[in-house]
């Protein structure tokens, strides 16, 4: 099953917040992303039938091998190209903004010929 746009912004903020925190809860990721409660559940309830997130009896957060996947592969991209978009005078915050939007459409293919460019 594909995976859509919001599912990847899940997991990469599951991702980031498991960095910043032992455990990870759905508040926390309400929190971050900005969306109500009710969203975040429906939310993981459907990454979790999908086999990308697995939920504790404490109501943490863990990504499966499978989920673990796609949110680095989401984080990567956005941190690289924020990086590179900085690197050609983008604004940093412009720069994280175009990344986001990019992140989950870009082809692997470009995304590849895009890293073998130096960074300024």
């Amino acid at each position: 099953m594909a995976i859509q746009e919001s599912g990847e912004m899940y997991l990469e903020t599951i991702l980031i917040l498991s960095k910043e925190k032992s455990a990870v809860r759905s508040i926390d990721v309400s929190e971050y992303m900005g969306f109500s409660k009710p969203s975040v559940s429906r939310a993981v309830g459907l990454l979790r039938d999908g086999g990308y997130l697995n939920v504790d009896r404490n109501g943490h957060l863990f990504l499966t091998e499978l989920g673990q996947e796609v949110a680095e592969k989401i984080y990567e991209r956005h941190t690289y190209l924020t990086r590179f978009f900085q690197s050609i005078g983008v604004s940093p915050e412009t720069a994280a903004a175009d990344a986001c939007k990019i992140e989950h459409i870009i082809s692997d293919e470009t995304f590849e010929a895009i890293k073998k460019l130096p960074l300024k």
